[in-house]
């Protein structure tokens, strides 16, 4: 990246996972990065898979972004298992799967604009929501394996409604307390997100999307000098 700091858009389902969601990008990144607006903003899972087509074509076009950084909530879905990585795989039920054939297909045919060849991309799948990261390291039952036993088993450890409980002393947080346990939690893994890693596979995708960027954007900061 020629020292520069990236450019790079958030999507996320809420602005409080946003806020959370750049701690951690930087944490994952090791240097801070410049906000690029993505043009919409969504409100849930189904706002964030139908609006991101739309997104993908602005930042492209409009901006100079260099890349787009998603989270979204896995809920009662598939999460993303190491076997959903094989070539040409895809899952109808994992929300990651979903998003990264969605931004395949809006993007594959795009021309290259102002020296850049493609917009990047990184997706994180929360499992079974972000609180569940943001507990990672305080309450030792909580991880993605833990709740993958549980839907095996048809006994889930906790639900959706407990980890808003646990993070942020409410089950119905205003903004300000969501926005306070996030980040506060984010910035606790910022210091060092290997736990994260380790014990959500969700987290540890978007870190590996994230961190295999490095060639491509000094790739894409030579073509911009070349042009």
């Amino acid at each position: 990246m020629n020292g520069r700091s990236p450019r790079l858009a958030l999507l996320g389902e809420s602005q409080v996972d946003e806020a959370a969601l750049a701690i951690l990008v930087e944490s994952v990144l090791g240097r801070p990065f410049q906000h690029v607006q993505p043009g919409l903003r969504a409100r849930g899972w189904p706002s964030v898979i139908q609006i991101l087509p739309a997104i993908a074509r602005h930042l492209h076009f409009n901006t100079d972004a260099d890349a787009l950084v998603i989270l979204v909530d896995a809920d009662d879905t598939e999460p993303h298992g190491a076997h959903h990585e094989a070539p040409g795989y895809f899952h109808p039920r994992c929300r990651l799967c979903q998003l990264r054939a969605v931004f395949r297909r809006a993007t594959r045919h795009l021309p290259a604009v102002n020296g850049r060849a493609r917009l990047l991309r990184a997706i994180g799948l929360a499992v079974p929501a972000a609180e569940a990261w943001y507990l990672c390291g305080r309450d030792e039952t909580v991880s993605e394996a833990t709740w993958g036993e549980g839907r095996t088993n048809g006994r889930p450890p906790y639900t959706r409604r407990e980890l808003k409980a646990r993070v942020y002393g409410t089950d119905r947080p205003n903004l300000s307390q969501a926005l306070a346990g996030a980040t506060a939690a984010a910035q606790r893994h910022a210091r060092d997100p290997r736990r994260l890693e380790h014990d959500f596979p969700g987290f540890a995708i978007l870190a590996a999307d994230l961190r295999g960027w490095g060639l491509n954007l000094e790739e894409a900061d030579s073509g911009q000098t070349a042009h």
